[in-house]
């Protein structure tokens, strides 16, 4: 029985001693092996570019997920924020690439990185003041390089949410050759662009007046979306990112009330509509780790180094993959790029359930071939699974 299968049918939570009641293998077996080591990217390439079709688009996507863990010596223990309860706490931070098919609309996770501990918003100079200082935003810039290896062919856009819409992260996303999408703050300082006469003598005026984002009427309509959010656009000066950035401004009005979301991307000739549904899909990368924490234990990890941390939390994200491929391949065929319709739980309970079917055969002595041809196998695989 492979790690894989018997994640799939572990009940509780996924660690060393639950993983050895479920397999063949004693507790010290997975400890050893994941001390070792997985080194899953190249198997997540693999399996990304089976199920992917050539037809559809795809967009790289990058987020942090916290894990608690307790304890003293566990390696990487800081003090992160943890989105669950809006506050910094003291636990793990993995920063996940993820590569996200824009027609299945379903995301595939890539990489997962640990954060490294110790390092804060401003760390302290270096002593030769040569080397510049080092943040986590360098640590997650530095993840993404790494995963760019694996990256599929045509991937031209990195989307992340608001916190990486800095000058360090996204002229680092430009540098490696993508294009970055992300979101901006309400009160973003932007400037927009000078077209009007320039002076006969002296620099040519560049910007023109400061971006009132209450206030779209100087954008352009593109169109409705669906619950009546206007989708407005531009080309403007971003103060923050000192570079021009393309627009997609989000307003929506109800009850006599106006709220807007401002989203932006590097690429000043991508498409708003495409800007938009880029943005929207980086959601995907949120339900990778709502089904790795439920399911495949994500945060159940009882090793304190950092070859075990690293294999186990990419083992969970590995799993979710295997599972999505496989309820493709059923439902759509491979390579399809219609809308994959998932649910990890009954994925796991017709996993279980095809694992006591197979046991009970075996412990019994049972013919295998008359058990699974009967017309209440199958009915049997999905008992207790929630209906598409």
């Amino acid at each position: 029985m492979t790690l894989m299968t018997t994640i799939f049918v572990v009940c509780g939570k996924v660690n060393y001693t639950n993983l050895s009641r479920y397999s063949d293998r004693c507790e010290r077996t997975y400890r050893r092996h994941f001390e070792a080591g997985l080194g899953l990217e190249s198997l997540n390439q693999a399996l990304i570019e089976q199920v992917i079709a050539d037809t559809s688009t795809q967009i790289a996507v990058v987020d942090c997920t916290f894990t608690e863990k307790s304890g003293r010596h566990t390696y990487g223990l800081d003090w992160f924020y943890n989105g669950k309860t809006q506050r910094a706490e003291r636990g793990l931070e993995w920063s996940v690439v993820a590569v996200v098919d824009l027609g299945q609309k379903t995301g595939y996770a890539l990489s997962a990185q640990q954060t490294a501990a110790g390092l804060g918003a401003q760390e302290p100079a270096t002593a030769d003041e040569t080397t510049p200082p080092k943040s986590r935003v360098d640590c997650y810039l530095g993840h993404l390089a790494y995963c760019t290896a694996f990256f599929p062919a045509g991937i031209r856009y990195v989307v992340a949410d608001g916190f990486y819409s800095k000058y360090k992260w996204v002229t680092g996303v430009v540098q490696l050759g993508f294009q970055s999408i992300g979101r901006l703050r309400s009160d973003a300082n932007l400037k927009f662009l000078y077209d009007g006469p320039q002076k006969r003598r002296g620099n040519r005026r560049r910007y023109g007046d400061k971006v009132n984002l209450a206030d779209p009427s100087r954008f352009t309509f593109v169109e409705t979306l669906e619950n009546g959010v206007s989708l407005y656009t531009a080309v403007v000066w971003s103060v923050s990112l000192k570079r021009r950035i393309r627009l997609a401004y989000l307003l929506k009005e109800q009850d006599g009330r106006q709220s807007y979301v401002v989203l932006f991307s590097t690429d000043i000739d991508i498409d708003p509509i495409h800007l938009y549904r880029c943005y929207a899909a980086r959601f995907q990368i949120e339900f990778i780790f709502r089904d790795a924490r439920q399911f495949t234990g994500l945060a159940d990890c009882q090793a304190r180094s950092p070859e075990a941390l690293d294999s186990h939390v990419n083992a969970s994200l590995m799993a979710l993959n295997l599972a999505k491929a496989a309820l493709q391949s059923t439902q759509s065929g491979a390579e399809s790029a219609e809308p994959v319709s998932f649910s990890m739980a009954s994925f796991k309970r017709q996993a279980l359930n095809q694992h006591l079917l197979d046991l009970f055969t075996a412990m019994f002595d049972l013919e295998p071939t008359l058990i699974k041809s009967h017309p209440n196998y199958q009915s049997l695989l999905n008992y207790g699974a929630i209906a598409a």
